[in-house]
């Protein structure tokens, strides 16, 4: 693990070990109780983006009224990472820490178990600043047979976390990946923030490198442009969750916990960020072969559907599972059986035996019945900005673009 601040010495110029464990100490309370008040503000405030959609809503299916397959022969089973999974969808990344998130994180470990699909963690961060914390993340007992994924700010690599602290958490939290959250405008929104972000890139490909478990590359809910998704696929990650606008807003989040001028600093970025759908298209376009997750706004089973049918090899869902947990497990599962039951559907409805023939079945289209372009070139480019001019509330015709 790291060690306590060095900064802390004695009058002799040595390090006061009482004082710096009692520094480290205190980091881990105030993440712990910042955990806390993320957590009721997700719960109880509003905080969905504001002014931006996630783009699926751009997107139908061409109904097939004759599939030719039957119902009980359509298959939602995929694998990703060489873990076989029931379905696309995937439990995201949401919290830990505190007392009341082990509550979440147990009703989402058996749900997940129960659905067959892969849960995320909250940060760990908590757990290099106070240990005693782990009791709150750990649900491997209550989710053997998924995929867990321990999750991580990217930006604790430049603050001394190194390969060796990160094997040690996805080794006490029995994880299967470990995933690093890109947070750049929270941390800067934050009084508390880190904004370090320089050479991070560098740091994130010797960790690739050196962990033995899958390395997971994420935004928070304001999207991985195309070209930050070549250079983490160069890097060596295994997979990137775009993450993009339109579901959770975590400048509204914090909005809720600031005042005064930092609070309207917070509101002005209420509509930042990549639309999901975008940003998902953009990372296939960029990464034919690359391994993408879509999360960001995800809000219905059609939803899901569209974000596989746009090429997400995982789809994840984190604020309806989030309010559904805080009623209890059986309301975790009931919603992810009826999101299954509905990509089920879609996809029998498109002719779809399975994952990969709704992704490759070309059956989704735009909102006006404009085929989905294949993802190379002007056109794709073209249909990007109608896609952008459509979700903020402008007119930009194809005819436009290409003039």
């Amino acid at each position: 693990m790291t060690s306590p601040p060095s900064s802390t010495s004695s009058p002799s110029g040595r390090p006061d070990v009482a004082q710096a464990r009692q520094a480290f100490e205190h980091n881990g309370v105030t993440t712990s109780t910042r955990k806390a008040e993320h957590l009721r503000i997700n719960l109880e405030e509003d905080v969905a983006a504001k002014g931006v959609r996630s783009g699926f809503e751009a997107y139908r299916f061409m109904h097939c009224a004759l599939p030719e397959i039957d119902l009980a022969d359509v298959c939602t089973e995929t694998e990703v990472l060489g873990w076989r999974l029931q379905s696309p969808m995937f439990i995201s990344c949401m919290t830990g820490g505190t007392e009341s998130a082990h509550r979440i994180n147990c009703a989402l470990a058996e749900a997940a178990s129960e659905l067959g699909i892969a849960l995320g963690l909250g940060s760990a961060r908590v757990l290099l600043e106070r240990p005693a914390a782990l009791p709150t993340f750990a649900i491997r007992e209550l989710a053997r047979s998924v995929p867990l994924l321990a999750n991580l700010g990217a930006v604790q690599l430049n603050r001394g976390v190194s390969a060796a602290d990160c094997a040690r958490l996805v080794e006490i939290l029995g994880a299967d990946a470990l995933v690093l959250h890109l947070n750049a405008l929270q941390e800067a929104l934050q009084p508390e923030g880190d904004t370090c972000f320089g050479g991070l890139l560098a740091r994130i490909e010797r960790l690739a490198a050196t962990l033995d478990v899958p390395v997971i590359v994420k935004e928070v809910g304001w999207g991985i442009s195309a070209d930050l998704v070549s250079a983490l696929f160069s890097a060596g990650v295994a997979a990137v969750d775009v993450a993009g606008a339109g579901g959770t807003s975590w400048s509204e989040v914090e909005r809720h916990r600031l005042e005064g001028p930092a609070a309207r600093t917070a509101a002005a970025f209420a509509g930042w960020g990549i639309p999901t759908a975008v940003a998902l298209t953009q990372a296939r376009a960029a990464a034919p072969d690359g391994v993408i997750f879509a999360s960001g706004g995800v809000r219905s089973g059609i939803d899901l559907a569209v974000a596989v049918a746009l090429g997400a090899d995982l789809v994840g869902i984190a604020g309806p599972f989030l309010r559904a947990a805080a009623s209890g497990t059986q309301h975790c599962i009931d919603l992810g059986r009826e999101w299954v039951d509905v990509l089920r559907i879609a996809m029998f409805c498109t002719g779809s035996a399975d994952v990969g023939a709704l992704r490759s079945g070309g059956r989704l289209v735009r909102e006006d019945g404009a085929p989905v372009p294949a993802a190379d070139g002007v056109t794709l480019v073209t249909s990007l900005i109608e896609t952008i001019s459509d979700l903020r509330g402008t007119q930009v015709t194809r005819a436009a673009v290409r003039e």
